[in-house]
């Protein structure tokens, strides 16, 4: 009889792990279904906010283009909203002809710009002739300051200039003496797709104005007075009449509430054999904040 009730509260007690290790196996596989589900679904997400960027891009690309039924896009930095596949999307075009271009800009432009961001003149000096040294191929640095490989050595980096043209503005990140927090408030407004030495006033930022000894409160204000006069119907818009090169940023709100920004830089290149094309030259996508 004891060994009878033995062996019926072990049989019992085998029967509850079973239980609970099946209890453990489902409950396990319900998870990982579960965020499965949920990382496919942000996958999903993602994926279509990027094809809804690209018909953003492509979009503010056919609003810069005259067209006699509606108003052109302006490439000055303002914020155009447009809705696609019942998602939001906020455009903001600049003219990269608004920039600084790090390939062609003279060291005079630069140091101003710099001193314009809050450099003292000194520094400015200095850092504006090793930028112009990270590009030149000669081994002389401009008066007042500079950057060749000596001083790279002496400060113990493993690299020189680049004697060669910026690829990217983020290269300018290497250049001896450049800061993160200086490169953070230069990079919006710098370019190597700009085609002209000097920025054009028509579309640069503040500190650009600045920098080409403009007064930038009176311009940037007479901009504002033409934007409100526009929205108000007051003013008719002007057709766009940009160099052809334009940075792009669609910001687009998802289901979830989630933002995804994309920015790409495009070359408008209207083509009579391949219909109204562009090129694009630099694209940035999957920066997503909640």
């Amino acid at each position: 009889m004891k060994r009878a009730a033995r062996q019926a509260g072990a049989a019992l007690v085998l029967v509850l792990w079973l239980i609970a290790l099946l209890t453990a196996v489902v409950g396990a596989f319900a998870v990982s279904a579960r965020t499965e589900h949920l990382q496919q679904r942000v996958q999903d997400d993602a994926a279509r906010s990027q094809e809804v960027a690209r018909a953003g891009v492509a979009y503010a690309v056919s609003r810069l283009r005259a067209d006699p039924q509606r108003p052109a896009w302006q490439a000055d930095g303002r914020r155009y909203r447009w809705r696609f596949d019942d998602m939001q999307v906020d455009i903001r075009i600049e003219d990269e002809a608004g920039k600084i271009n790090l390939n062609l800009a003279d060291l005079t432009l630069l140091q101003a710009f710099l001193v314009a961001l809050g450099e003292p003149p000194a520094q400015a000096q200095q850092l504006a002739g090793a930028i112009v040294d990270w590009r030149d191929a000669d081994d002389l640095s401009p008066p007042g300051g500079g950057a060749e490989v000596r001083d790279y050595v002496a400060a113990g980096l493993p690299y020189g200039p680049r004697n060669r043209n910026f690829e990217t503005p983020g290269e300018l990140q290497r250049v001896l003496g450049m800061r993160a927090s200086l490169y953070a408030s230069m990079r919006p407004m710098l370019t190597v797709h700009g085609r002209s030495a000097q920025p054009d006033p028509r579309v640069a930022a503040g500190p650009v104005l600045t920098a080409m000894g403009l007064d930038a409160e009176q311009v940037l204000a007479q901009r504002r007075q033409a934007e409100a006069a526009e929205q108000d119907g007051a003013a008719t818009p002007a057709l766009a009449s940009g160099s052809g090169t334009y940075s792009i940023e669609c910001s687009i709100v998802d289901g979830t509430g989630r933002t995804t920004v994309t920015r790409a830089v495009v070359r408008d290149s209207q083509n009579a054999a391949l219909g109204q094309a562009f090129t694009v030259l630099h694209w940035e996508q999957g920066m997503a904040t909640q």
